[in-house]
């Protein structure tokens, strides 16, 4: 396979769209790396965020997530620290620990973008939540027994539901199954 030099063809304050021979996708520029966590509660309540998101012109129900070192570049913050800030930002939950489950490409025809799967533990409600300024996060804690079926109602309702969700849910009841992810 030939290897293309990057050229940047716009750019803008958060990503920019780059072409390598004939092949063209967005980079993020102010961060780097994207978390999801996974999070449980002790009474077996799975926390989702919900918020409207501009590309799509819909709320979509996805877990808490952010982006890592998205307050400057030269922060140095670790994927296990923006969790933790991220999962007390969108839902007011402190974590004691923090699991990483996987690591991989979101969109990779699309993006750049590589997304890290954690699961944080011992939560305690200390806050509000709801995300930044900017945000306007709705948080849902939804029995983990009838989480899909609370996820078709939700999509009946003209809401989206990001894929990974389903992804997570695997991982959430294979570990109350005995198993346990590879973090």
């Amino acid at each position: 396979m030939k290897i293309y030099k990057s050229v940047i063809l716009k750019e803008g304050k958060y990503i920019r769209l780059l072409r390598q021979g004939e092949w063209e996708f967005v980079q993020r520029s102010n961060c780097t790396g994207v978390v999801i966590i996974l999070a449980l509660t002790e009474d077996n309540k799975v926390i989702f965020a919900e918020q409207y998101r501009r590309p799509v012109r819909k709320n979509v129900i996805e877990f808490p997530a952010g982006l890592v070192n998205d307050h400057g570049l030269k922060h140095n913050e670790s994927i296990m620290t923006a969790a933790k800030r991220e999962l007390f930002e969108e839902t007011g939950y402190r974590a004691q620990r923090i699991v990483k489950i996987l690591q991989g490409p979101v969109s990779s025809g699309l993006t750049s973008d590589q997304v890290t799967m954690v699961r944080a533990f011992g939560l305690k409600k200390i806050g509000r939540g709801g995300g930044d300024e900017t945000e306007g996060i709705t948080i849902h804690e939804v029995p983990l027994k009838s989480a899909s079926k609370w996820l078709n109602q939700i999509q009946k309702k003209g809401r989206l539901v990001d894929p990974k969700v389903y992804a997570g849910l695997y991982f959430l009841t294979n570990e109350r199954n005995g198993q346990k992810g590879n973090g």
